[in-house]
């Protein structure tokens, strides 16, 4: 697992006009290769009349699922230069198709790949992307005298609570950087005189958007 990684929450749409050609990028966030075909034969179908419905998409975060096409255009000058955009922008997870209708004037070699890649980073901006990090879900079990401790830790910290049970003990999730899980460990112990008992919970990935805190399986 990465420790963090960049992703579209929301896809977005984003278009230009070269020389009377216009270019429409339309982003989708995708899990799978499958979801990524899918999509392309969406784009497909609503563009029927296009020129040109170039793609790319990556998959996995070890990247292993990574295409690219020119649908037709020059070897090169559409689908490569679309990838070099992602790529660049360190996302994953995302598929891009670039759909072209002919104005009647060639652009070139130089002017397609600037076409193409400009169109992706139009459809980039379009779209919400976040940054994935990992966490640890660590559960945290105390009685009532060391809960105002766990809290100013949590405070202080800025860890989320994901979750809190009181009974006859008080029971919190807090969300830990992954990094920090061994300095927050060791806080709650000295904090608490060693009371607090803790158990890795579970992995995530989170992330802040608009001071809210999103959470991930994956």
């Amino acid at each position: 697992m990465l420790e963090t990684y960049k992703t579209i929450l929301e896809g977005g749409c984003g278009e230009i006009t070269e020389k009377k050609s216009r270019f429409i990028a339309t982003v989708r966030p995708v899990k799978t290769e499958e979801e990524a075909l899918a999509f392309l034969e969406e784009m497909k179908k609503k563009y029927w009349d296009a020129r040109h419905n170039c793609f790319v998409y990556s998959v996995g975060l070890n990247r292993e699922y990574t295409r690219c096409s020119d649908d037709g255009e020059p070897s090169g000058t559409a689908g490569r230069p679309m990838l070099d955009v992602i790529l660049g922008e360190d996302i994953y997870n995302v598929a891009v198709v670039v759909t072209r209708y002919f104005g009647g004037v060639l652009l070139g070699t130089g002017g397609l790949v600037r076409a193409y890649s400009r169109a992706v980073q139009e459809g980039l901006a379009a779209s919400r992307i976040i940054e994935k990090k990992k966490g640890i879900c660590l559960r945290v079990t105390t009685d009532y005298t060391g809960v105002g401790k766990l809290q100013y830790i949590a405070g202080e910290r800025r860890l989320p609570v994901l979750n809190s049970e009181y009974t006859d003990r008080v029971i919190l999730e807090l969300l830990i950087p992954f990094q920090d899980v061994d300095e927050v460990q060791k806080a709650i112990t000295e904090s608490t005189n060693g009371r607090a008992k803790m158990e890795k919970d579970r992995e995530l990935y989170f992330a802040v958007l608009d001071g809210e805190v999103l959470t991930f399986e994956e």
